[in-house]
């Protein structure tokens, strides 16, 4: 067994889990989270947000790269990236779905199973700052989660129990920006070469198309985990997002949460 962080202190997955489940109810009765559960009721993308989409994520992408930081790293491998971008573009989608996960460069979820046993990868867990509580005490718009076991804002939330959950092997990212994720990505690739990266990411359906294309580019491959909930389905709502104006809550849903968990669980087994 992988050294786990607050799961190393049970004897098995079943029992850690059984442990934070009831330290996150007795917080939940003693000091609930505000907008824990929020209703998945918002609809997807509208369809005038949708048209054009592609066009419309290359110009958000070029436009708000400051300092043209992805932009640089894209361009060490021109031909490369140029050519699977452009395979990419002309697929109908950039993913293959499979309920609330999105798989890009990988078949099945099994197939990313495989991927998940071989330790030589660069095995990546993020999670969007779009579903931290709003009582977040790391702030809800940062790359930061202190994901503190004592804390009952944490004791209740998914990342915290997610994080805690994960080997010490797997990289956990907290991302505000679709720009700051794919940064991060190409700097795990720069750090560790010959090394693939795989990945799960929570992000709403927008930002999942929009992230499709360019890691289909890089050629990364992963699942995007599709959060429910006050998601942005329309390019205003994304664009204030971008820039941390995100008063709702999103959430990742309990069926989709144990999806996660399970995978997790597979990683360190």
């Amino acid at each position: 067994m992988s050294k786990l962080k607050l799961w190393n202190q049970h004897a098995n997955w079943e029992a850690a889990e059984q442990a934070w489940d009831a330290q996150a109810q007795s917080a939940a009765e003693r000091q609930p989270n505000k907008g824990l559960k929020v209703l998945p009721n918002m609809p997807g993308m509208t369809e005038e947000t949708a048209r054009f989409f592609k066009w419309k994520a290359f110009k958000w992408i070029i436009a708000k790269d400051h300092g043209f930081k992805v932009l640089k790293k894209a361009m060490r491998h021109p031909f490369r990236y140029g050519w699977n971008y452009f395979k990419s573009l002309f697929r109908q989608k950039s993913y293959l779905r499979d309920g609330d996960f999105f798989l890009y460069g990988i078949s099945s979820v099994e197939e990313f199973h495989a991927l998940m046993a071989d330790p030589s990868h660069v095995f990546v867990v993020g999670f969007s700052y779009c579903h931290k509580p709003f009582e977040c005490p790391s702030g809800r718009f940062t790359d930061q989660c202190v994901h503190d076991a004592a804390n009952p804002v944490c004791q209740q939330c998914f990342i915290g129990k997610a994080v805690h959950a994960l080997p010490e092997r797997v990289i956990p990212v907290f991302i505000p920006t679709v720009h700051y994720i794919g940064n991060k990505i190409f700097e795990l690739m720069e750090a560790n070469p010959g090394r693939e990266v795989i990945f799960i990411i929570t992000a709403c359906e927008m930002t999942l198309e929009m992230f499709g294309d360019w890691g289909n580019m890089v050629g990364i491959k992963g699942i995007g985990v599709r959060l429910a909930g006050r998601i942005c389905n329309t390019m205003k709502a994304f664009e204030l997002s971008e820039e941390g104006i995100k008063p709702g809550l999103t959430v990742v849903t309990d069926e989709t949460q144990r999806r996660i968990l399970d995978l997790i669980k597979l990683s360190w087994e």
